[in-house]
């Protein structure tokens, strides 16, 4: 893990954390991530951050170029409605955190 990806998401956790009474760190597959009341949102997996953001989320209205949907399993296709944004384009996960979360609130 590259200190900039983990320095960028500690100073995410220290703000979502601190702005939002329902929101704690909590692991999400052995990686550290941020849970609302219970559920993961957002985690950091290997200089990437995987998000919770919906079947509705369209990553280009976001503005992210080089979306991945996330998939840990060798066997299975990727989990629905979770995406992954690449430590290049760090600069945006703070915002998509807040949509993540948004989403979040809504299951």
């Amino acid at each position: 893990m590259t200190d900039c990806a983990k320095s960028t998401f500690d100073a995410l956790v220290a703000n979502f954390t601190a702005a939002n009474p329902d929101v704690e760190p909590g692991p999400m597959m052995s990686s550290p991530g941020l849970k609302c009341r219970g559920k993961v949102f957002a985690f950091l997996w290997n200089d990437n951050m995987g998000f919770r953001l919906g079947p509705a989320f369209d990553p280009a209205e976001a503005g992210i170029e080089n979306p991945m949907p996330l998939n840990p399993f060798k066997t299975k296709g990727p989990l629905k409605g979770w995406w992954v944004i690449g430590e290049a384009e760090r600069d945006k996960w703070v915002s998509v955190a807040g949509q993540a979360l948004a989403f979040t609130r809504t299951l």
